[in-house]
């Protein structure tokens, strides 16, 4: 198996589904070795089985774990750094989208359970993994975050806008132990949130997918494997020198349906 991932350790949180299914098997196709965490254990299985279908041979482990909780988060790294010895590559990328409500709407209990999945999540991820790779002086971290909003999605819209910062942040105190850290901005992708959220709309899906994809410069909505392509660039060395930056996958919108 060629490509470039032979050999590396790539860790997904979110994994047992959307993005983090699609760069699962993305990354796997280039030789990689795969840790998906998510805490649903059917769909971490899902997420293995498509793997296997795609690349025989690959070395998955599944770790049924909640981002938010601290514990979880550091059992992850060791249980990775005890089966492989390593962490080469993370996609911090486990989220929750919310309630799409007003502000004055919006409920101080529902805000606090998507910032701690979102942002609380990241940072965790984030603090434990870094530990580790500061220890090997090497790895690169890609965080999932988000486009402009159009409003009503204040949790979300936070708690991705404070991944954007963590991202920069991260990015400047550990370049200098050979660490990259970078985040994606991902706009009107087809992603099982979006997909809910056009099924959720009065004239339907796919009249509501059909105007989403109307109102882009393009013409059409973003896929999975698109921001998949992205990432694995992002986690390769090819870019090596790109770090404590958001890189947008839009197709040029710039706003979220």
């Amino acid at each position: 198996m060629g490509g470039r991932f032979v050999g590396k350790v790539v860790v997904v949180t979110g994994g047992g589904g959307g993005l983090g299914r699609a760069v699962a098997v993305r990354v796997a196709r280039e030789g990689a070795r795969l840790v998906l965490v998510d805490l649903g254990v059917d769909g971490l299985g899902e997420t293995a089985d498509v793997v296997a279908g795609a690349v025989r041979g690959t070395d998955v482990v599944q770790i049924v774990a909640d981002v938010k909780r601290e514990a979880d988060v550091a059992r992850v790294v060791a249980e990775t750094v005890r089966t492989f010895g390593r962490i080469d590559g993370f996609f911090n990328n486990a989220e929750v989208a919310g309630e799409r409500r007003r502000t004055e709407d919006y409920g101080p209990v529902e805000f606090d359970r998507v910032v701690a999945v979102n942002l609380r999540g990241a940072f965790l991820g984030l603090k434990y993994v870094l530990g580790q790779m500061r220890e090997q002086g090497h790895g690169t971290v890609v965080n999932t975050a988000m486009v402009d909003g159009s409003g009503n999605r204040a949790a979300y819209a936070a708690s991705k806008e404070g991944v954007i910062g963590l991202t920069r942040n991260a990015g400047l105190e550990y370049g200098r132990h050979g660490i990259t850290v970078k985040a994606i901005a991902v706009g009107s992708v087809l992603t099982p949130p979006l997909e809910e959220y056009l099924g959720g709309l009065p004239e339907g899906r796919e009249a509501a997918e059909e105007r989403v994809a109307a109102e882009h410069p393009m013409g059409r909505l973003g896929t999975q494997e698109e921001v998949a392509d992205l990432v694995a660039f992002l986690l390769s060395d090819e870019a090596s020198f790109i770090n404590a930056t958001t890189v947008t996958i839009d197709g040029g919108r710039r706003v979220d349906p």
